[in-house]
């Protein structure tokens, strides 16, 4: 019970600002939520898929590959259904990588998506923080220049210590945002990073398998 008092006398003596640094707490916080979600489903989406498919593409089977890409709504089923349909029109390998790195620009974005608001809610928090501080300094000087001499010392550095509450709450948000925005950063450079490698062994199995489709057709 003494913790939670001491949070909401915090709280309360911090001022207005504190509840906008609030909502940027929640709306950090449930963005994050859904990318680390989102993320996490995309990838095992991603590696069950290829595990299914890797045997395919080694024997050069295209028809199978194409059909289990097809059941999938995963991120490399994108990319790998434009390298298979412009494998149906093209043998060209510079053909096929240009179709496949044209579904993988379209599917990064939505891996990324919402991610760098993370950043920005950081920083927002941070000048919230900042202006409410400045704001309660503006008011208590303005409050101890008609006060008794006696009493504005005591009154100013009780006021000083409530204005900084905001600047302390915007960095006790700022930071854990900036946390998650860098892990997430890095999960989903990672994720990028393997779908770029999946690619690249589609393409040097193509040249085979496309031969083996061709008289398979």
């Amino acid at each position: 019970m003494y913790i939670y008092h001491t949070l909401v006398g915090f709280f309360q003596s911090g001022g207005i600002f504190m509840y906008p640094i609030v909502v940027v707490l929640a709306l950090g916080v449930a963005i994050a939520i859904e990318r680390w979600l989102y993320l996490s489903v995309a990838r095992t989406s991603n590696f069950r898929l290829w595990k299914k498919i890797q045997p395919h593409l080694a024997a050069g089977d295209l028809r199978q590959v194409a059909l289990l890409t097809e059941k999938s709504s995963s991120a490399i089923s994108h990319i790998f259904s434009y390298g298979l349909n412009r494998a149906r029109t093209s043998r060209r390998r510079d053909d096929v990588e240009m179709a496949m790195e044209e579904g993988l620009m379209e599917t990064v974005p939505n891996l990324e998506k919402r991610t760098g608001y993370l950043a920005t809610f950081a920083n927002i928090a941070t000048l919230l923080g900042l202006l409410g501080t400045i704001i309660g300094l503006i008011q208590a000087f303005t409050a101890v220049a008609s006060a008794n001499p006696s009493e504005k010392a005591d009154m100013l550095s009780a006021s000083i210590s409530v204005a900084m509450n905001t600047t302390a709450f915007g960095l006790m948000v700022a930071i854990p945002l900036l946390l998650i925005y860098a892990v997430l950063q890095t999960k989903t450079t990672q994720l990028v990073d393997s779908l770029e490698m999946a690619s690249v062994k589609f393409l040097n199995s193509l040249p085979e398998s496309s031969a083996q489709g061709a008289r398979a057709g």
